[in-house]
């Protein structure tokens, strides 16, 4: 029977996410020519390719993604285990990966991870910034612990720990024609004015192509960006409108320079935030205790 050599596997890893020998290695502080051998042997003992050396894009073969679902099962058991001994120390260790999208950063950063880090001086945290599509891409892969998303598409293979409400708005400069309309906008006459779109790899991104879908309208941008704050340069800037949370704009239109517009959507009233994980993978009680500690603390996850 083939042993498994934990290197090895930790190596195939690497390559599978970083997608070249080089860039795994490199990250692994390792030379390249031991990840090559030591996965060469692996296929040796093995008789099949578990890495197409030539494919940048998806270098790992059928078998490579076996022995990569193993070995991501066996470190997730791992660190469980090693997240409840760590509880006997009053979780004065640990870490916690979390991906979280730009819209719902500055809620994160503003006060909820400072007083977290405070309460909890040993654990160390990695925040990764990314849309819908690319934070739910880590969890499958297992690079993170939970995910912040916003309107991200539902999928079986992920839990949903909690979710908010947060409609999607229309977001004007002050002084913009649509604030002196008094019934609410229409998204075909958003079509009418010059407007900023986010990537549809995030979830605003998303509800906009599924609006425009429903609405047999295909908008065309003056720009499309995957940058939240590019959006809200764009309407301060008096260049058009766009489309955003109210919490992401909230300290904007205190200061008067976006205005909130009433729209007529039943997609954007149904945008939720939503915390997900893995539904197979256990939390580590780091993870879970930043988790309970941020829906207590941030507004983004608020029941209203």
């Amino acid at each position: 029977m083939h042993k498994l050599p934990p290197r090895a596997l930790e190596y195939l890893n690497a390559i599978a996410r970083y997608k070249t020998l080089r860039k795994a290695a490199a990250r692994l502080n390792v030379d390249p020519s031991a990840v090559s051998r030591l996965l060469s042997q692996l296929e040796e003992s093995l008789l099949l390719p578990i890495w197409d050396r030539t494919n940048n894009r998806n270098p790992i073969t059928p078998a490579g993604e076996e022995l990569l679902q193993y070995y991501r099962k066996m470190s997730a058991s791992e660190q469980a285990t090693l997240s409840r001994i760590d509880d006997l120390l009053n979780l004065r260790t640990g870490e916690v990966r979390i991906a979280v999208g730009e819209g719902i950063l500055g809620d994160l950063i503003s006060s909820s991870l400072q007083s977290f880090l405070e309460k909890h001086k040993g654990i160390q945290l990695s925040v990764e910034m990314a849309g819908a599509q690319d934070a739910v891409q880590l969890l499958q892969e297992e690079h993170i612990d939970f995910a912040l998303t916003y309107a991200s598409v539902n999928n079986p293979k992920l839990y949903c720990h909690l979710e908010t409400s947060h409609p999607l708005e229309l977001i004007v400069p002050p002084g913009h024609a649509l604030t002196k309309q008094e019934t609410p906008v229409t998204f075909h006459s958003v079509a009418e004015y010059p407007f900023a779109l986010l990537d549809k790899s995030t979830g605003m991104g998303r509800l906009v192509a599924l609006a425009e879908e429903l609405n047999h309208l295909k908008l065309t941008p003056r720009l499309r960006t995957n940058s939240v704050a590019a959006l809200k340069n764009f309407v301060m800037s008096g260049l058009g409108i766009t489309f955003m949370p109210l919490l992401t704009v909230r300290e904007e239109i205190e200061q008067g320079k976006i205005v909130v517009i009433p729209m007529e959507s039943n997609i954007f009233s149904q945008a939720k935030v939503q915390v997900l994980s893995i539904e197979s993978r256990e939390l580590t009680l780091a993870a879970q205790a930043l988790l309970n500690h941020l829906s207590e603390t941030m507004e983004f996850l608020a029941h209203k």
